[in-house]
């Protein structure tokens, strides 16, 4: 059983569930409905490859503890339906954890891809969600070296293996040249996604962001999530005449927009992680990441109590080589293999 919810989710489940497959191995692929909205969930879904879900939970949005409990109860329902030998769960959304959490109740097992990150942060919910999920979990499915590190530290190492990272898998099967650019990614811009709670819901911090992004010599393409724009339109918040605000766009158009960009703004961690992956520099307005291997030779800088050296920052020039700490593109296949072979 395949758990999926949120649009990073849909990307890493992907390759995983193509993987699955060819090994022969039955796959129920479950959508919580956490991402509802068709440019978060449907349209990314059929973007990646991913095959329409067998069940979709809709579980749609609402508080944290709300939301994961009806996650809670619609999994154990179902693993108690289908019976599976095992449950994939992904990241760390509410949909990892809910997933872990009825799993392990009911003595499958259960493994986490993308296991061992850490942001050392616990006002994030998404911290709270991957530990609890890692030590919940039977295996855990590192993508880096750090990461197997970290799951060390907390006692869990003889639960881990290293499989490389399956955004990397995601990312190589897409081929840039095919992709068309939108229409107004032309000369030189900038990219930017605002998500975080910490980044949305005070206004006076959201309008710093804005104000910081305006300083910016370029133009910036803010893709936003449907809760940034309401957050922007019910605040009233003025949008710099530089900034332009833009629907989010598919996996494959968004890898081609960062790939053309002059740089990344974000605070997603995904997305981080894309932009190294591609070459391309990130400005995270956040103050830690739970991906510090793009911060070798600047291609990432932690920018979230500096908003007004942004512009500065935008512009500098990383140095180095970033080197290949997410793997060979060869994930996915590890995956399937580590827990085919706990499983058999």
């Amino acid at each position: 059983m395949n758990v999926v919810g949120a649009r990073p989710q849909f990307i890493k489940a992907g390759p995983v569930s193509r993987a699955l497959q060819r090994a022969g191995i039955d796959e129920t692929l479950v959508h919580t409905g956490q991402h509802y909205d068709d440019l978060m969930s449907d349209a990314i879904m059929r973007d990646v490859g991913l095959r329409d879900p067998d069940v979709n939970l809709g579980v749609g949005s609402d508080r944290h503890g709300a939301q994961t409990a009806r996650m809670l109860e619609g999994i154990e329902d179902l693993i108690l339906d289908r019976r599976p030998d095992a449950v994939l769960t992904y990241g760390d959304t509410n949909s990892t954890v809910a997933a872990a959490l009825a799993a392990t109740k009911l003595h499958v097992f259960t493994a986490h891809v993308e296991a061992g990150l850490r942001s050392f942060n616990r006002e994030m919910p998404e911290e709270l969600n991957r530990v609890a999920t890692d030590h919940l979990s039977d295996l855990l499915l590192a993508p880096t070296e750090l990461a197997m590190a970290h799951l060390g530290n907390e006692g869990l190492s003889d639960r881990s293996t290293l499989t490389g990272d399956v955004m990397v898998d995601a990312l190589i099967s897409v081929n840039l040249d095919d992709v068309a650019q939108p229409e107004w990614a032309r000369g030189e811009y900038h990219v930017a996604t605002i998500h975080r709670p910490s980044n949305t819901d005070d206004p006076e911090r959201l309008g710093s962001i804005m104000s910081a992004l305006g300083e910016i010599g370029s133009p910036v393409h803010l893709l936003a999530h449907p809760r940034l724009a309401g957050y922007l339109d019910r605040h009233q918040l003025p949008v710099p005449a530089n900034v332009f605000v833009r629907d989010p766009l598919p996996y494959s158009k968004m890898l081609k927009v960062v790939s053309d960009s002059e740089g990344l703004i974000t605070d997603s961690g995904g997305l981080q992680k894309e932009a190294f992956i591609l070459g391309t520099r990130c400005t995270t307005l956040r103050d830690e990441t739970e991906w510090p291997e793009t911060l070798e030779g600047g291609w990432n800088v932690l920018a979230g109590s500096e908003l007004s050296r942004l512009a500065e920052l935008v512009i500098r020039m990383p140095e180095g080589d970033r080197g290949n700490p997410y793997g060979e593109g060869k994930a996915a296949e590890a995956i399937v293999e580590a827990v085919a072979g706990h499983i058999s």
